[in-house]
């Protein structure tokens, strides 16, 4: 008989946690292109470092604060709908119990056990705790771990905010004939990590992921530099 391999991730909480990890990278991905964009684009028009100091904290504080009143807004939500469905779940047990424990039999049923087994299984799952049965079988929840608006919404912060420092750093820093190069530079190399770990997140090949990464970053610092360029030829 194979012996259980105790590195792998069976439990319930492994799947909100690599979630939770991605949603960091990506939202440290957003601060990084969306800052970058910012401040190259403010370079392209002045190299005065009180301007682009500025616009690149400007930027980072919005950016910010937009990602986590909107990552609070979608969680709390998700979080409302969590609990509304817990409490149908709750009434219907106690209403009609025994279709409720039909109804978790075929669900086992469909997942490939036999009518027997499923049965039995459902009846054993009922006897020690019905609604987390329902909860997690029916709707794919887990009671004890529901979504947290809160985490959500300083998880974002955070994670923008550490993003956006390193092209409002890599502006700001250098003396004004290199601070656009280094920019650049840092700014593809940061992009080449996350686009990397949110591909090995996602079980997903990393070659294609970095390219798109890097192309989407390369392309909002292209398309802003220009358009401060020509903003500040025309002294707008």
């Amino acid at each position: 008989m194979m012996e259980p391999t105790h590195d792998e991730a069976h439990e319930g909480g492994m799947g909100q946690r690599l979630n939770w990890l991605r949603a960091a990278v990506l939202g440290a991905n957003d601060g990084i292109v969306s800052t970058a964009g910012l401040v190259v684009g403010v370079a392209g028009a002045t190299d005065d470092r009180a301007a682009l100091l500025t616009a690149g904290l400007a930027g980072l504080l919005a950016g910010s604060m937009s990602m986590a009143a909107g990552e609070y807004v979608s969680v709390s939500t998700q979080r409302d709908s969590e609990k509304a469905a817990l409490a149908m779940e709750r009434r219907e047990l106690r209403e009609s119990p025994e279709a409720e424990l039909e109804e978790l039999t075929g669900l086992l049923e469909a997942r490939g056990l036999s009518r027997e087994v499923a049965r039995e299984a459902a009846e054993q799952l009922t006897r020690r705790d019905a609604l987390r049965a329902h909860a997690r079988v029916e709707l794919g929840i887990d009671p004890d771990e529901l979504t947290n608006p809160w985490h959500a919404a300083w998880a974002s912060f955070l994670a923008f905010t550490v993003g956006a420092l390193l092209p409002l750093l890599a502006i700001v820093l250098p003396p004004a004939d290199w601070r656009l190069w280094i920019t650049v530079v840092s700014v593809l190399a940061a992009l080449v990590l996350t686009g990397w770990s949110s591909a090995r997140l996602g079980a997903a090949a990393p070659g294609r992921a970095v390219l798109r990464n890097v192309m989407g970053g390369a392309l909002a610092m292209g398309i802003t530099y220009a358009a401060g360029t020509l903003l500040g030829a025309v002294g707008v």
